[in-house]
């Protein structure tokens, strides 16, 4: 938790409660969670939390550059505080996302004229658990 505070101190966002705990659970979780996962993963510990702080907080966040909005289906808004270029995998099963890095530099990969600022892939199949479990049906 104090790492935590002292991230969001160091990036002139006042620690409140709120913004510790969503900010927190972004750092930790690797499950890509949409704003409502999240206000439903704190409604019962933070009974005064509302969706437009869920929202509010993580507009802060993305504007001081602390996570990534991830849009693997056009309907679908997600949180990453992942910033290290990466994609993602999203299983068409079971719904799960996770992280794909690439072994190379994106940019060396893609240009060296060019200077990229961003670069999201996304990929959709079915996860490993998801295989194997249509596998011994």
């Amino acid at each position: 938790m104090e790492q935590t505070i002292n991230i969001l101190k160091k990036h002139g966002i006042s620690p409140s409660y709120q913004r510790v705990k969503i900010f927190g659970y972004l750092m930790e979780t690797k499950t890509h969670p949409t704003a409502y996962d999240i206000f439903a993963k704190f409604k019962s510990e933070i009974p005064s939390l509302s969706k437009t702080t869920v929202y509010n907080v993580l507009s802060a966040l993305k504007e001081k550059n602390l996570v990534n909005e991830v849009h693997i289906e056009g309907h679908e808004t997600r949180f990453d505080a992942e910033m290290r270029q990466h994609g993602h995998f999203k299983c068409s099963v079971c719904g799960q996302v996770s992280d794909l890095f690439l072994t190379q530099d994106l940019n060396q990969i893609l240009s060296q004229k060019l200077v990229i600022q961003d670069i999201q892939f996304n990929v959709t199949g079915i996860c490993n658990q998801c295989l194997t479990l249509q596998n011994n049906n």
